[in-house]
């Protein structure tokens, strides 16, 4: 009788020739156990998705509840559906005043897809400006805005009339003119190994968008709901956008996407045609229900308020001749090492000794640190000398 290993191997479709082949059994807080009780650090909170950690209480028993009440009933924007509502509701009450209306997806690249439709119905404009070496998703559109051509080559054709600018360089905003219809970047850029905006760039992009009518969109997939230290990244920066991307720690495990804008905005969606952007399952009921618990736990506890704190007791901790630089956004950490090679064997000596963490899709020579916000002090500690521990054997 074949064990899961192969069967995994057998029938589930592979996108790479070394997957971590951990076989999860449970998991719970900051921890991953496998088939064999070993217990892991989740060091990357499966790529920044459970910033409360694995199997939070509230969240647990918020999914339990309304799936003994319903589960799915109608395609999105027909039932009056309370998870949906009070979801959306609070969600509003914590944006400002502008970001009004929701509109709920099940991933980030659904996010991303649905904001780029919503943007060119608007501005009866097609240009897309993206930033190089930015990841927004990996659906057609979504890669579309990708420059690498790496991950999009055998794709082709994809959208057209997409351009680029560097992240950080007021030089290239000119190239934002009155036919983009949109520029959509990362308040804080993470796929390219953690790159903050400097020199308020932002304000500089949110003045040139605003000058040329273009729509800002800010992807905080990955960066929001915590992740740098306050709800939405996008508060640390004093620039508003017109259209947020959100999703990854959005449902508390649970997935779930959305994208907000003003009610003026996505009322376009309503005629010419009517059912302008339409969804089966966004916004189901379950996954709400697990983002309504989640976003009142991030609201109600003090985990965000104590991540710079433990931001900086990483940088004190991780002190190592082969660690160049570590740059950070609160908890979205990038370790720089030599060159791949090296963060490959880290990664792997990391997981043998119960630690995982990865590396970034544009940035190969760094190490991927995103833990849950609910890590503890010890448990920073202990994952900091798996990680010394393996820079030590592959110095």
């Amino acid at each position: 009788m074949l064990n899961n290993r192969q069967l995994f191997l057998s029938h589930i479709a592979q996108t790479s020739d070394m997957p971590m082949m951990i076989e999860v059994e449970r998991a719970k807080g900051v921890y991953l156990f496998d088939s064999q009780g070993k217990k892991y650090i989740d060091l990357i909170s499966g790529i920044s998705v459970s910033s409360l950690g694995h199997c939070y209480p509230k969240v647990v028993d918020a999914v339990k509840q309304q799936a003994e009440r319903y589960l799915h009933t109608m395609v999105y924007g027909e039932y009056l559906l309370a998870p949906q509502i009070e979801l959306a509701t609070l969600l509003a009450n914590q944006l400002p005043d502008q970001l009004n209306s929701v509109y709920f997806v099940n991933s980030g690249a659904e996010a991303t897809e649905g904001a780029m439709k919503l943007a060119k119905r608007f501005t009866g404009r097609t240009e897309f400006i993206s930033c190089y070496n930015a990841y927004h998703g990996s659906t057609q559109g979504a890669m579309s805005l990708m420059s690498d051509t790496f991950f999009t080559q055998n794709y082709r054709p994809l959208l057209p009339d997409i351009n680029h600018i560097e992240f950080n360089k007021p030089a290239h905003l000119n190239r934002i003119t009155k036919r983009t219809a949109a520029v959509i970047v990362e308040p804080v850029k993470a796929e390219s190994g953690v790159t903050l905006p400097k020199n308020d760039y932002l304000k500089k992009l949110r003045a040139r968008c605003t000058e040329t009518g273009t729509l800002l969109i800010f992807d905080e997939i990955q960066v929001g709901y915590g992740r740098t230290g306050t709800l939405f990244a996008f508060e640390q920066y004093d620039v508003i956008p017109d259209i947020l991307l959100l999703a990854k720690g959005m449902g508390g495990g649970m997935p779930i996407g959305a994208f907000v804008a003003n009610k003026e905005v996505l009322s376009v969606f309503m005629d010419n045609p009517f059912l302008g952007h339409i969804t089966t399952f966004g916004g189901h009921p379950v996954t709400c229900a697990a983002a309504l618990a989640t976003l009142k736990e991030l609201i109600e506890q003090p985990f965000i308020s104590q991540v710079k704190a433990k931001e900086q007791l990483f940088h004190q901790l991780l002190k190592h001749p082969s660690i160049l630089e570590i740059r950070s956004a609160g908890f979205l950490m990038a370790m720089q090492l030599r060159d791949f090679d090296q963060v490959k064997a880290v990664i792997s000596d990391c997981t043998a000794n119960g630690l995982i963490t990865d590396w970034f899709l544009f940035n190969d020579s760094c190490l991927r640190i995103a833990p849950p916000l609910i890590i503890s002090d010890q448990e920073i500690r202990d994952a900091c000398q798996i990680l010394l521990n393996a820079l030590n054997k592959y110095p």
